[in-house]
């Protein structure tokens, strides 16, 4: 049974999503996340272009491609779901 591409790299944006909020609780500053959350998908994608056979890039430079942007799409959905909780002043409670 074959696994689909966007299921490893929804699994690479979960797993760089994990590194970057263990980045966040670390004394580094928030700024050096996306650059380690990129650099850790790039890797990934590495790891994962050897591990499985059905993985979306079938060279180097384009595993570490789909890695590094899966990484920053964690930083991205992260940064949505911050903004869409927080409350401006246009928010009126019901």
């Amino acid at each position: 049974m074959t696994t689909p591409a966007f299921t490893t790299v929804a699994g690479i944006t979960v797993i760089c999503y994990l590194i970057g909020t263990g980045v966040k609780l670390s004394p580094l500053p928030d700024r050096f996340i996306p650059l380690i959350c990129g650099i850790c998908g790039a890797l990934l994608g590495l790891l994962g272009m050897r591990a499985m056979p059905d993985f979306p890039a079938q060279n180097v430079i384009d595993a570490m491609a789909v890695g590094a942007l899966s990484g920053l799409a964690a930083t991205g959905a992260n940064e949505t779901v911050r903004q869409l909780s927080r409350r401006g002043p246009d928010d009126v409670d019901a």
